[in-house]
């Protein structure tokens, strides 16, 4: 019953495997996400979760995007109409592939200005400005949401959405107030799959493949979008889509060694900010699960220089080489 898996879905006029890179912010950056293509030619990755006006006035960096992690959703939020046409017109000209109104981050700062998943919880605000995205854009738009905001109000949200000329929903089924706390409420996404005929992505809790054929058995979604899971294992989406046509992919030692080294190349060469900072966040990630895990994280905490972080990442590839990872 799970041959679906491998089919692709259509957003608007956009095809892409089931399996879709999430955004988590700091993290899922665009070197991570150049990374990740080498295994995920065509899956769809998003982008971090930019404001608008942010976005309009902005150095070009800010909608600087990298033709290697295209097929590329570009994620913005709003809390009223304001530099929303400045900033889609300023992504567009990027070459993006889709378009992502986020209406779901659950985080303070977020919540406090008026976007995010406070949105959900003034419906007329969230139609006025789902309606001046759409006036703009000219490529798939999207949306992730939650189950709410302080109360669950998915389906009228799903709904209104649809109507507003969504072409595909996210939802991550827990409140605003749950944060990342407590299992999500996969009973939630059923429901809200009855009322609209879009496309419905699961976000949230989907770590492995197992748990993907879970949820889907349980709501029939149409995707997954995978976030916490993804970080320190680039190749996941590729794992999973492999899985889903009925191979089998393991990384190999060497596979995550290269990968690895790869990954610390392309900070050095494209990262404009702290390269020891980046190096250090993702390196840490990439550890888990293997031997000597923290005391490695340790040592990189310690560094201080890039040679003391290469020398970390050297040791860490060779214990990769040696031991594999841990059972």
């Amino acid at each position: 019953m799970f041959e679906k898996l491998a089919e692709y879905i259509s957003i608007g006029d956009l095809k892409v495997p089931r399996f879709i890179g999430g955004p988590i912010d700091g993290y899922t950056d665009s070197l991570f996400r150049m990374i990740a293509r080498k295994f995920s030619p065509d899956a769809l990755m998003y982008g971090e979760i930019r404001h608008v006006a942010e976005v309009a006035h902005g150095n070009q960096g800010q909608a600087k995007v990298h033709t290697q992690e295209r097929p590329l959703n570009f994620q913005m939020t709003a809390h009223n109409t304001e530099f929303i046409a400045q900033a889609c017109e300023r992504v567009l000209q990027q070459g993006v592939d889709a378009i992502d109104i986020n209406i779901g981050c659950p985080a303070s700062h977020i919540v406090r200005s008026g976007s995010g998943s406070a949105l959900m919880g003034d419906l007329p605000r969230l139609k006025s400005i789902i309606r001046e995205f759409r006036k703009t854009v000219t490529v798939p738009l999207t949306i992730k949401m939650r189950a709410g905001f302080k109360e669950h109000n998915a389906i009228d949200v799903a709904r209104l959405a649809q109507d507003e000329g969504i072409d595909a929903l996210v939802m991550h089924p827990r409140l605003q107030s749950q944060r990342f706390r407590g299992m999500p409420d996969y009973s939630l996404l059923a429901d809200v799959k009855k009322v609209i005929n879009i496309p419905l992505i699961v976000s949230g809790g989907i770590n492995d493949f197992a748990t993907a054929c879970s949820v889907y058995e349980q709501t029939g979604v149409d995707g997954f979008l995978i976030g916490r899971a993804w970080l320190g294992s680039p190749w996941l989406l590729h794992e999973m889509q492999q899985k889903a046509i009925g191979s089998h992919y393991q990384i190999t030692s060497a596979e995550i060694a290269k990968t690895v080294r790869a990954h610390m190349a392309i900070i050095e060469t494209l990262a404009y900010d702290d390269t020891i900072m980046l190096s250090k966040r993702h390196i840490s990630l990439y550890c888990r699960g293997f031997e000597g895990a923290a005391a490695l994280r340790r040592e990189l905490g310690d560094a201080e220089t890039k040679e003391q972080v290469d020398a970390v990442v050297e040791a860490f590839c060779k214990g990769v080489l040696e031991n594999g990872k841990e059972e």
